[in-house]
């Protein structure tokens, strides 16, 4: 299926499973939808399956967004959980199409776990509660990351029952954008097939054989060991002086052992100039997510910390970050807090998902999943970028179900397009109107002309200006924190933090209807007051105010942090 074919089944409305191989245009095809829903006012929902997978649309994980979070199990009491969250509550109810790509990462029991969410907030039994949902990815990419064994019904996504019931339309994309039709895009379409020919394997052991090497080329391993070593031999050879930063930790030894053993950040993070790192944490906030890539360039002449210069050209104040373990009431019981960074001359195939190299070097020779030799080779641009260390037998195998399943995905695409061709193209414009109305978009065409792509970061001054002089005008309107965060697709915290800049700099607009109750008040205020009796540095700011998290603790995780945010306002 072509690029175009698929974009007009999305618009028709269908629940539709985007897939093709790696570099076919799955991501572009996503844009493309996401522009023509915005320029129709369509609320939608961006996500993807992993934080890094989330950058590449500009959206969010499908966990925070739906607040699955970590479960994998919903029940009455998770659901109660989430209900007391209004962030979450308000953009479930408001979205009209969910879009999460990746889904290869995102196994069958949290998707059925995310339709039970949708179906419960949105108060229908239809599948994910009667959103258009939009799935992209390969099934040929890696699976979940899990810590208990999964049964092929638990791993795939298109296992789960709500797979059905949904009734996707497929829309498999054939075109080849990012290999072009060289060696590599042979050999890949050998692996998705599982008839590597001898020529393939020739040329496999031609790479084995070359004693090329690209010293500037990242390296990918299987496993994490083999990273570390790589990255340490790396820091060792870099002759600018090193730098060391040790995690703070707090709570019970066994809990903080567990956080350490989960968390990606190093206890013992060693750094230098010109290292290269790659962030472990999501916070879109400050521009970074897990997976996002950059160098050190500097470190900061206050506190030392480093900063990293991304491949875009931005740079990042990479500050320490905080993991927590809490109990069933939110009371933080053991903490881990670290610059959220590791060392990045190499990195797991795990980590590479998602990515498009110019040049890398691969060693496959400890392969233990099938599907992570695919990955790594699809990684790359062309076969001249390959460098080849290693390969096993196991490195150019495909999970046997996600081959059947790939199969039948393919005719069924025919399928999809034939239903497609039923419609003349007259009657086809009025099958996408009809959705963008039932879905409270619109047809005026002076707004759809009128719409404007929103400026990337890159431009951040004056970004921030125009988005901040928006959210002025709205709450002149009188609207609530909600109904703007959702008109504008901003989260309810960046309305808060335009509150506080309004108070500062607008006191003649009238904000008190934003104030939470007396008795919310007084008990954020009696709490700063006691976290500033201890007298404790690492509890203040540098303006000497209590931090929003020690005081979220000390709340014993009752006060959410936008609640607690809009308090200081009214306290201050």
């Amino acid at each position: 299926m072509d690029q175009s074919t698929a974009l007009n089944i999305l618009k028709s409305g269908q629940n539709v499973f985007l897939t093709g191989s790696a570099g076919t245009g799955k991501t572009y095809v996503i844009n493309q939808y996401v522009q023509y829903l915005r320029e129709r006012e369509v609320p939608l929902a961006i996500t993807a399956s992993t934080g890094i997978a989330a950058t590449h649309i500009d959206g969010q994980t499908i966990h925070s967004w739906s607040g699955i979070g970590i479960r994998d199990l919903i029940n009455e009491k998770a659901l109660d959980k989430i209900a007391r969250n209004r962030q979450t509550v308000t953009r479930i109810k408001a979205a009209s199409v969910l879009i999460i790509d990746e889904i290869s990462m995102l196994s069958g029991k949290v998707l059925t776990g995310i339709n039970v969410i949708l179906q419960h907030f949105r108060k229908s039994t239809a599948p994910f509660g009667g959103l258009q949902v939009i799935l992209s990815g390969d099934f040929f990419q890696l699976p979940p990351v899990s810590r208990e064994p999964m049964t092929n019904k638990e791993k795939f996504a298109f296992m789960a029952p709500v797979w059905v019931e949904a009734n996707f339309k497929i829309c498999y994309l054939s075109h080849q954008y990012r290999q072009g039709r060289d060696a590599l895009s042979f050999i890949l379409d050998e692996i998705r097939t599982q008839d590597v020919s001898d020529d393939s394997l020739d040329r496999f052991k031609e790479k084995l054989e070359d004693d090329q090497k690209i010293d500037e080329a990242i390296q990918l391993f299987t496993h994490n060991a083999d990273v570390d070593a790589m990255n340490t031999q790396k820091l060792m050879v870099n002759q600018n002086p090193l730098k060391v930063y040790y995690a703070q930790t707090e709570g019970h030894s066994n809990l903080v052992e567990s956080l350490k053993s989960s968390v990606m950040a190093p206890h013992e993070l060693s750094l230098k100039l010109d290292a290269r790192v790659i962030f472990v944490k999501n916070n879109p906030d400050k521009g970074y997510f897990n997976g996002t890539m950059g160098v050190i360039v500097d470190f900061d002449r206050e506190d030392d910390y480093p900063i990293v210069e991304l491949s875009d050209g931005r740079t990042i104040l990479a500050q320490p970050e905080e993991w927590t373990v809490s109990d069933e009431q939110e009371i933080i019981l053991a903490s881990f807090k670290q610059i959220p960074l590791r060392l990045a001359w190499a990195i797991t195939i795990h980590k590479s998902q998602g990515m498009t190299l110019s040049q890398a070097t691969l060693d496959l020779s400890k392969t233990f999943e099938t599907g992570q030799g695919y990955v790594a080779l699809s990684r790359l641009k062309s076969w001249d970028g390959l460098v080849l260390n290693g390969i096993n037998q196991i490195a150019l195998r495909l999970d046997s179900l996600a081959i059947k399943a790939d199969k039948r995905f393919r005719e069924l695409s025919e399928t999809s397009e034939d239903w497609l061709n039923i419609y003349p193209k007259k009657d086809l414009v009025s099958l996408h109107d009809a959705f963008i109305i039932r879905s409270g978009g619109t047809l005026d065409p002076v707004i759809i002309e009128g719409y404007e792509t929103k400026e990337k970061k890159y431009y951040k001054k004056e970004v921030k200006e125009n988005t901040f002089q928006v959210t002025l005008e709205m709450v002149k309107k009188g609207k609530s924190i909600g109904e703007i965060a959702v008109e504008r697709e901003l989260t309810e915290g960046t309305i808060v933090g335009h509150l506080e800049r309004i108070k500062a700099d607008h006191p003649d607009v009238d904000i008190t209807r934003f104030s939470p109750s007396h008795d919310i008040l007084s008990k954020v205020e009696k709490t700063i007051e006691k976290i500033k009796e201890q007298h404790r540095e690492d509890l203040l700011d540098k303006e000497g105010n209590a931090k929003i998290g020690y005081i979220h603790k000390a709340l014993n995780g009752n006060l959410d942090y936008e609640t607690i945010r809009l308090a200081k306002i009214f306290i201050d």
